[in-house]
């Protein structure tokens, strides 16, 4: 008797081949929706990131605006009195410490704070604070 093989048939290649074809578009099909997240991602990173650096920039620029105002009150009698009556809009001073909020959009904002120094030193103030918190519970952001 003689002793039969297996044999594979003439679809078998042909079933591979289409398995193969099906398993490599799906694969394709799962890439190009990674791709497409992450893009998005990057996106709205972009968007946060700008908007932080532009809150960053306001809020450098409005203590430019407080050092000219600390500078102009240098040689007043009652100091803090005078810083309190000239400073700009939005900004808060109590006990030494001036404050002030810059908003950045998308939830967040910027607290800033700085101590104000003895007039006649070359630092007239000193950061105490300048950090991102979400505006909804005012919890800090890393």
């Amino acid at each position: 008797m003689k002793r039969r093989g297996s044999r594979i048939g003439p679809g078998a290649p042909s079933l591979l081949l289409v398995v193969v074809v099906v398993s490599m578009s799906v694969l394709g099909l799962l890439a190009l929706m990674s791709a497409r997240s992450d893009m998005q991602l990057a996106r709205r990173s972009q968007e946060y990131t700008q908007a932080e650096y532009a809150s960053a920039a306001q809020a450098e620029r409005r203590l430019a605006l407080l050092d000219s105002v600390l500078w102009q009150c240098a040689g007043e009698s009652d100091y803090f009195a005078a810083v309190a009556s000239r400073l700009p809009e939005g900004m808060t001073l109590e006990g030494g410490t001036v404050s002030w909020t810059e908003s950045c959009g998308m939830g967040r904002s910027l607290l800033c704070a700085v101590e104000l120094l003895t007039p006649g030193q070359t630092e007239r103030f000193r950061w105490t604070e300048h950090q991102f918190v979400l505006i909804e519970d005012n919890t800090a952001l890393p």
